[in-house]
């Protein structure tokens, strides 16, 4: 796996990809559940458990040296975080 992370440009545009992209998948499958299992209905924090993956990605990039990417992923968890605060307030 490490020879294709090499191979990845150290890119912040790239780690706010990916770190929007991975919380949008899980946060999609959250709302699922939250919608089709009844006793899940007020779990609104299964949210935060979609963006608290980006914490280990971020950490995984760093591990490689691609800081930048981890800058990215660090950015859109912010982002994430805010929207989800917006969310339970608003």
């Amino acid at each position: 796996m490490s020879d294709k992370l090499r191979k990845i440009t150290d890119s912040v545009w790239i780690g706010l990809a990916i770190g929007l992209i991975i919380p949008a998948i899980l946060c999609g499958l959250a709302w699922y559940v939250i919608h089709h299992v009844s006793s899940l209905a007020k779990a609104d924090l299964l949210y935060i458990g979609g963006i608290a993956v980006n914490a280990y990605a971020m950490q995984y990039f760093f591990k490689y040296n691609k800081l930048n990417i981890g800058r990215g992923i660090l950015a859109a968890t912010f982002l994430c975080a805010f929207i989800f605060f917006a969310y339970k307030v608003f």
